[in-house]
């Protein structure tokens, strides 16, 4: 399986895809989408650039399922606003490809990779390049992506013994508004 993991940012947008066979990880492509030669006050612009970026990296190495960091609520509520509008660019690029889309906090990334969910990004490139077997350290957003698609590669075959073990359907019966239900 080809997996392509996004670490969406508003100025540099990290891209990792891998091959997933069993255990066996293959580093196939990373890199950054960049943002930093477009005005800082064209958004619309700048998240031209993210989803035309993302939608370029999925007809060039064609993955069969992409995963994407979600975004917390920072400090700076405008940050975070900002942070959200590139993370929805990359993600109206993934399902406009028709992938399916894995979605994983940094924190379970973190944990995935490193073993600890406060890892410094540092600690996360050491350990990609490791699990990847890469002749240097990838670039921080890079990395963070590999990262990402690792996670999802680990966490894929769960997820799918989960859902052919239960039924993960919703309930049709005892429910409130909106699929509650008691």
């Amino acid at each position: 399986m080809r997996i392509l993991g996004i670490d969406p940012g508003l100025q540099r947008t990290g891209f990792g895809v891998i091959d997933a066979e069993g255990p066996r990880l293959r580093y196939v492509a990373s890199g950054t989408i960049s943002t930093l030669e477009v005005a800082r006050g064209n958004l619309p612009a700048r998240l031209k650039v993210i989803f035309d970026g993302v939608r370029e990296v999925t007809q060039r190495y064609q993955p069969q399922s992409a995963s994407v960091e979600i975004v917390f609520v920072n400090v700076n509520p405008q940050s975070t606003l900002l942070l959200g509008q590139a993370r929805g660019a990359a993600l109206a690029a993934l399902v406009s490809g028709d992938l399916a889309v894995a979605e994983y906090t940094a924190l379970q990334m973190k944990k995935a990779i490193v073993g600890q969910g406060l890892a410094s990004k540092s600690q996360v490139q050491e350990m990609v390049m490791r699990l990847l077997a890469l002749p240097g350290l990838p670039g921080k957003d890079a990395a963070d992506a590999l990262g990402l698609a690792i996670t999802h590669a680990h966490a894929a075959g769960s997820f799918a013994a989960l859902a052919n073990a239960t039924s993960l359907a919703p309930r049709s019966h005892a429910q409130y508004r909106r699929g509650r239900t008691y």
